[in-house]
C-alpha cells in the first residue's frame, strides 16, 4: 500500500484507542497489584502469577488475529476485545475487594477476571494493529506507530495520576468505582474512536480470495508460517524483547544496592529511563515522516542502529558499578530509554510493514504470530531478570557482580537481536532494489522461500 490510507486524525484515534486499552491494563497490573501486595499484605508473587498467566494467554493471539481476518471487519474485533478487558478490570477490582473478607473467594474471581484480562488484551490488541497495518499507507508507517505507542504510555501515566487523585482516601469500594469508571470510560472511547474508521481506508485492497479467507485455523496457521520472514521476525521479536524487558524489575534495586539511591531517587530514575524513550520514539517517527523513502528514514536501519545502541547502553550499565559514584549513572539510564524507544517503535513500525505483505487475508494471524512472541518475551524476561540476578548474586555473594552480569548478558541478547533484524528483508529493501518493476516487486512480497 503505497498512497491512501487513513490520514493524521485517523492515526490518532486508533492511538485513542490504544490509550484505552493501556489505561484499564495500568489499573490491573499495577494498581491492583499495590493493594494486594501493601494494604492486603499478601505475598508478592500472587498477583506476579495472575500478571504471568495474562501474559501466557497472549499464546492465543494467532487464533484471534485468524479470526479478525476471517470477519472482514477488524473494528468488531476491537470493541469486543476492550469490552472483555473492562469486564475482567471491573471484576479484578471485585476481587482484590472480596479477597480482604473472604481470600479464597476473591482470588477464584480474580483468576477468572484475568483469564479475561488476557483475552481481551490479546483480542482487541491484535485486531488493532492489523488495523492500522492494513489502513495506514507505507510512508505513515513509522509515525503511526510512534503515535499509536507513546498515547498508549501516555494512557499509563494519565490513568495512574487521575485514578491516583481519586483513591485517596483508600476504601475497597472506592477501588471498585474508580476501575469501573476507568473501565466504561475505556469502552466509550473506542466505541467513539472507531466509529466509521474503517470505511476511511482501503481495507478492500487487502482482502483475499474467499476460498483463502475460510481455510480453516490450522491450515491458515501453517500457510503463514511457512513464510519464512514471518518465521525470522518472529524469532527476533521473542529474543529483542526478552532484552528489552529483563531489566524492567532489576534497574532500580541494581541503583539502590550498587550507587546507594534511595526509594524515591531510584523512582526518579525510573522517570528518566521512561523519558527517554519517548524521546526515541518520537525520534524513529520524526525522521520516519520527514526522509521517507530514504534511507534515514528506514524502519530497519533504526530497528538494527537501536539494538546495536541498547546493547552500548546496557555494556556501559554493567560497567558502571566497577567505575563507582562518578559514572553519569542518569545519563547511561537515559541513553539506554533513548535506544530502547527507537528500537521498539522501529521494530513495531517493521511489523506492521511486513503484516501487509504475505499471503493476502492472514495479516491478523500474522501479527498475532509476532504478538504472542512480544508478550511471551515480556513475560518471561521480567521473571529470567530477577532470576538470573539472584542466581549471580548467590554465586558471587555480592550485588555488584550479579547486576553487571545480568546487564551483559542483555547487551548480548541486544547484539544478537541486531543480527537476526540484518536477515529480515524488509520491504523498505524490496522498493529500493534497482532495476526491480511495480510487478517483480509484487511477486517478491509473496515469495516464501528462503533468500
Amino acid at each position: 500500500m503505497s498512497g491512501g490510507g487513513l490520514g493524521w486524525p485517523s492515526i490518532v484515534r486508533l492511538g485513542l484507542v490504544q490509550s484505552a486499552l493501556g489505561a484499564v491494563v495500568v489499573m490491573t497490573t499495577s494498581t491492583l497489584n499495590r493493594v494486594m501486595v501493601v494494604e492486603l499484605m499478601l505475598p508478592a508473587m500472587l498477583p506476579g502469577a495472575l500478571v504471568a498467566f495474562h501474559y501466557a494467554l497472549q499464546f492465543l493471539r494467532p487464533r484471534w488475529g485468524w479470526g479478525s481476518d476471517m470477519g472482514g471487519r477488524r473494528s468488531t474485533w476491537i470493541v469486543g476485545g476492550i469490552c472483555v478487558l473492562a469486564a475482567g478490570g471491573i471484576l479484578a477490582a471485585m476481587a482484590v475487594a472480596w479477597m480482604g473478607s473472604n481470600f479464597y473467594a476473591g482470588l477464584a474471581l480474580a483468576v477468572f477476571a484475568f483469564l479475561l484480562i488476557g483475552i481481551g488484551v490479546g483480542a482487541g490488541g491484535t485486531s488493532l494493529l492489523a488495523l492500522v497495518a492494513t489502513h495506514v499507507a507505507d510512508h505513515r508507517r513509522a509515525a503511526a506507530a510512534t503515535i499509536v505507542w507513546m498515547m498508549m504510555i501516555a494512557g499509563f501515566a494519565v490513568t495512574a495520576n487521575i485514578a491516583g487523585h481519586f483513591l485517596d482516601p483508600y476504601s475497597p469500594a472506592r477501588l471498585v468505582e474508580v476501575t469501573s469508571a476507568v473501565s466504561l470510560f475505556a469502552v466509550a472511547v473506542t466505541v467513539i474512536a472507531l466509529w466509521g474508521i474503517e470505511r476511511r481506508g482501503p481495507a478492500e485492497s487487502r482482502h483475499a480470495d474467499p476460498a483463502r479467507k475460510k481455510a480453516p485455523f490450522q491450515k491458515a496457521f501453517r500457510e503463514v508460517w511457512s513464510e519464512t520472514e514471518t518465521q525470522r521476525f518472529a524469532i527476533f521479536v521473542f529474543v529483542s524483547m526478552l532484552a528489552y524487558s529483563a531489566q524492567d524489575l532489576i534497574l532500580e534495586p541494581f541503583s539502590g544496592h550498587v550507587f546507594g539511591l534511595t526509594p524515591g531517587e531510584s523512582t526518579k530514575l525510573a522517570g528518566v529511563q521512561h523519558g527517554g524513550v519517548f524521546l526515541g520514539m518520537l525520534l524513529v517517527g520524526v525522521a520516519g515522516s520527514v526522509f521517507a523513502g530514504t534511507r534515514l528514514g528506514s524502519l530497519r536501519l533504526w530497528t538494527i542502529g537501536g539494538c546495536l545502541s541498547s546493547a552500548v547502553a546496557l555494556a556501559g550499565i554493567a560497567a558502571s558499578g566497577f567505575v563507582g559514584p562518578d559514572w553519569p549513572l542518569r545519563g547511561s539510564v537515559f541513553y539506554m530509554g533513548v535506544s530502547n524507544g527507537a528500537f521498539a517503535v522501529a521494530a513495531i513500525g517493521s511489523m506492521m510493514a511486513l503484516a501487509a505483505r504475505g499471503h493476502q487475508g492472514r495479516e491478523g494471524l500474522r501479527m498475532g504470530v509476532w504478538g504472542a512472541a512480544q508478550a511471551v518475551a515480556f513475560g518471561l524476561g521480567g521473571f529470567l531478570g530477577t532470576a538470573a540476578a539472584d542466581a549471580a548474586r548467590a554465586l558471587y555473594g555480592e550485588p555488584l557482580r550479579a547486576y553487571s552480569t545480568v546487564f551483559a548478558i542483555e547487551a548480548v541478547l541486544f547484539l544478537v537481536s541486531a543480527w537476526l533484524a540484518t536477515r529480515i528483508r524488509h520491504p523498505e529493501s524490496r522498493r529500493r532494489a534497482a532495476g526491480k518493476t511495480e510487478g517483480e516487486l509484487a511477486v517478491a512480497a509473496t515469495d516464501t522461500r528462503s533468500p
